[in-house]
This record gives structure tokens, C-alpha cells and sequence, in this order.
């Protein structure tokens, strides 16, 4: 049964789809990750140093996590030594007014 807001009634979240959404935001980093790629593409190197007490080891898993969700691109150019870029997806950029209103509504709290 559908509700208000396009939301099926069950007792089941994963099937709430709003939920499913904020899995793939969810994380100490991505959303800065996130606000950064917005930018443009960026290099690891790059990432690291905006978000700067982020270790490696986050920056890295919390990447492979929007890259396996579709939401960011890693794109490894062949060259020595290897140059490595995330960017958004068409997906990825969808989040714009998402982010947009979830900052929209951090500041009327």
C-alpha cells in the first residue's frame, strides 16, 4: 500500500526508498566528499588535503563505497605515474538539490 509521500507501507525498511537514499550519503566523509566532487574532478591527493583529518584509509573505503553506490567515478589515466580522478556521475549530480536541501534545512535548525 502506497502513503503520503510515495512511501510503501511494510514493516521491511529496506524497501522505504528515502532510507536506500541516505545509505549512500551515510558516512563521516561523504557528504564533504561529496561537496568537493560538486566542484569538479578531483585527484585523491586533492580530496585529502580539503578534507584534511581524513585518513587515507577512510578517504579511500568511503570512495569505493560511492563509486560501488554510482555515485562517484574513479578514472585512472595510463600514464607513470598513474593519475587517478574521482568525479560525479550523471547519478552523482542528481544530489545537487538533495544536498542543497539538506543544507537549506541545517540552517533553520
Amino acid at each position: 500500500m502506497t502513503e503520503p509521500g510515495g512511501f510503501t507501507s511494510t514493516h521491511e525498511h529496506s524497501h522505504c526508498r528515502a532510507e536506500l537514499a541516505m545509505r549512500v550519503i551515510q558516512g563521516r566523509w561523504k557528504l564533504h566528499i561529496l561537496r568537493e566532487l560538486l566542484e569538479g574532478t578531483r585527484r585523491f591527493s586533492e580530496l585529502q588535503r580539503a578534507l584534511e583529518s581524513v585518513s587515507q584509509k577512510v578517504l579511500t573505503a568511503q570512495l569505493r563505497e560511492l563509486e560501488r553506490d554510482g555515485v562517484v567515478m574513479r578514472t585512472v589515466h595510463p600514464e607513470v605515474p598513474p593519475r587517478v580522478e574521482y568525479g560525479l556521475t550523471v547519478l552523482g549530480q542528481e544530489l545537487l538539490p538533495v544536498l542543497d536541501g539538506l543544507h537549506a534545512f541545517g540552517e533553520r535548525l
